[in-house]
């Protein structure tokens, strides 16, 4: 295979493992069977997706994003992968270390690269290891933290992982970290059937935050602002260059350049393109807003990803990143709307709290040892931040008073 290298402790558990320089020296049948195994195989770890990023030159070791694909096989059956990249930063990961590779610096030692498994640029929580059995999966663990160490790796990091994935990585000594995400269910409860439109939605909510969001809504549609969405092959290429005009306007104000080019837009048009759906903000005619919408249609989830406007217009952001696209997902019994990283903001608009982790190993025993003790204050803090949130749910309570469910797990 292109681009592969043979690893020296290849026939542990009978494996051979192969490090390959690319998503496409995988076998995208035999990555795409793996993946199909999982139970949250979300639309980015498909091989399309990474294998765009990869050749639009978003994630390419000139962009700091160095692919070693790790993989497991035996004979020529391909039994576990994930996608690895070396990287020399840490920026588009979502989960910040930056204090780590700085207290690295203050002490003359070197924090990149190091190894991280993750979809870049996308904090989207799901499956990373990609394994026919718990066994396979156990052991594609034991080879990523043996290349790392044969590589003189400072580190490895797992993202946004899901919890059989983190299951594996606990098994094998890694440290635990979480965070916590956004996401909105179709329903006022896990036991509830899903709304049968926006104003059954608004009717779950408080009275002080139904009042809020009909509020925002008359804010748009004062100023004269009317939407439309198009999904899959009919959004138009006219579409697609307004919203990354939109896309590359939001980066550009904070005077950054974005980590995603107009060539892997192009790519997906090709290769997902019924993975998408783009809402278009309209005044007197004209486009003047988008929001991008990534969508799983056999799983029933949507997830927020991009947004941009060439106008300001109050409130907005809101109707386009949220309420467009959770009325789009009522009406078309989608289940789940992912938020998104961060934004406290979102809770207000019934997009609940859930944690979400990643695993992490240290090679110097010191630093190890410290990151340990940090993880272990900071998981204490976001369990006390978790319960503060739940004393804020935006929802109704539930029948007898008593308190509104929010999940604190992403399983």
């Amino acid at each position: 295979m292109k681009g592969q290298k043979v690893s020296a402790h290849q026939r542990a558990n009978d494996y051979v493992t192969r490090v390959l320089a690319s998503p496409t020296a995988v076998p995208a049948a035999a990555w795409s069977h793996l993946l199909a195994l999982e139970t949250d195989p979300s639309p980015f770890m498909r091989h399309e997706y990474l294998a765009a990023l990869h050749d639009s030159g978003c994630a390419r070791e000139k962009a700091g994003w160095q692919a070693q694909f790790i993989t497991l096989w035996r004979g020529d059956e391909l039994h576990a992968a994930c996608p690895m990249y070396l990287k020399n930063h840490s920026y588009g990961e979502y989960v910040f270390d930056w204090a780590w590779a700085n207290a690295y610096a203050q002490h003359g030692l070197d924090y990149y690269p190091k190894a991280l498994v993750a979809v870049p640029f996308t904090p989207v929580p799901g499956a990373r290891l990609l394994a026919r059995d718990p066994e396979a999966r156990a052991a594609l663990v034991r080879a990523l933290l043996q290349h790392a160490r044969e590589e003189d790796l400072s580190s490895l990091h797992l993202l946004f992982a899901q919890p059989q994935d983190i299951a594996a990585c606990e098994q094998n000594g890694m440290l635990l970290r979480h965070t916590v995400q956004f996401h909105w269910t179709n329903g006022a409860s896990a036991l509830s059937p899903p709304f049968t439109d926006f104003e059954h939605f608004l009717a779950s909510l408080q009275q002080e935050k139904r009042k809020k969001i009909r509020q925002e809504l008359r804010k748009v549609a004062d100023a004269g602002v009317t939407f439309r969405w198009a999904r899959g092959r009919d959004i138009t290429p006219a579409d697609w260059d307004f919203f990354y005009r939109c896309y590359e306007r939001t980066y550009l104000e904070h005077g950054n350049a974005p980590y995603l080019n107009r060539d892997f837009f192009q790519r997906m048009t090709h290769t997902m393109p019924d993975h998408w759906l783009l809402f278009v903000a309209e005044r007197a005619g004209h486009p003047i807003a988008s929001s991008l919408i990534a969508i799983d249609p056999a799983a029933r989830v949507a997830y927020g990803r991009y947004w941009g406007a060439l106008e300001r217009v109050d409130c907005l952001h809101f109707e386009a990143c949220y309420y467009q696209p959770l009325a789009w997902c009522i009406e078309h019994g989608f289940l789940r709307f992912e938020g998104g990283a961060q934004g406290e903001h979102k809770m207000a608009r019934a997009l609940l709290p859930v944690k979400t982790t990643s695993a992490h190993w240290l090679a110097h025993p010191s630093f190890a040892d410290a990151v340990e003790r940090f993880l272990e204050r900071e998981g204490a803090g976001i369990g006390q931040y978790l319960d503060h949130l739940a004393q804020r749910s935006p929802l109704r309570a539930p029948p007898h008073g008593s308190p509104a469910h929010i999940p604190h797990n992403s399983d």
